[in-house]
């Protein structure tokens, strides 16, 4: 007995080493175990043997109540961390027009960050960190981009070919002249003719409605380079 006591009093002074190089040492229980090895020390010294075995088995129990401790906050502060690395993404998402460029990606993180924030609350700090850094790796995802164009000004046949199949065909609208009766059924009230879907003119400012979810602004420039339309994006 005596010898397992000196051991786990070696053991014990070799934690306390290691639990003085964390900035959350100073605890209730790393107190108590501290106070409690001391008190097993002077008892084992008086020869107080079953004493000092009790002081030292209170010690253990403190000293793993602090290891417990010390890892909560550790995780505590890894949480914030994350969280507020997901904030300052997602402030930068939004400045780049996220949430209308990129909705898909934007929402998720937004998602992800409230699950983070909840879990946070809960005190569940490890699962508040991972939620963190998904949300991050949503936003981070996000780049500033050029808007596809909302509107198109229709062009002399003999310079364009302009008709609503070719206008579809054309990476900046749908990249695919098979969805052309999107751009005929939104634009049938400011046609002459609305029964016939070829009748458009030079000069008719046609509307390029988002299927996709996708986001579009102003009027399509020809020297503005824009990104090929991807449904779902």
């Amino acid at each position: 007995m005596i010898k397992r006591l000196i051991a786990l009093l070696i053991c014990f002074s070799v934690l306390i080493s290691f639990v003085c190089a964390s900035s959350y040492l100073n605890n209730e229980y790393n107190q108590l175990a501290k106070r409690y090895t001391a008190m097993a020390e002077q008892a084992f010294e008086e020869g107080e043997y079953d004493l000092a075995v009790e002081y030292t088995v209170k010690a253990e129990e403190n000293a793993d109540l602090s290891q417990a401790y010390i890892s909560m906050m550790l995780n505590k502060a890894e949480a914030d961390k994350q969280i507020r690395l997901a904030k300052n993404q997602k402030l930068q998402a939004e400045r780049m027009r996220g949430q209308e460029t990129y909705p898909m990606a934007f929402s998720a993180g937004e998602t992800a960050l409230a699950n983070a924030e909840d879990a946070y609350v809960r005190e569940d700090y490890i699962s508040s960190s991972a939620y963190a850094i998904e949300a991050i790796q949503n936003f981070a995802g996000i780049q500033e981009v050029t808007p596809l164009p909302k509107y198109y000004v229709v062009r002399p046949w003999a310079e364009s070919k302009d008709c609503y199949w070719n206008i579809s065909g054309r990476a900046y609208v749908y990249n695919n002249p098979l969805l052309w009766e999107n751009l005929y059924q939104a634009n049938k009230g400011s046609m002459k003719n609305p029964s016939d879907p070829d009748v458009i003119y030079p000069g008719m400012k046609i509307e390029i409605p988002s299927i996709s979810g996708e986001f579009r602004e102003g009027t399509f420039n020809p020297s503005t380079k824009y990104e090929a339309f991807t449904p779902g994006k």
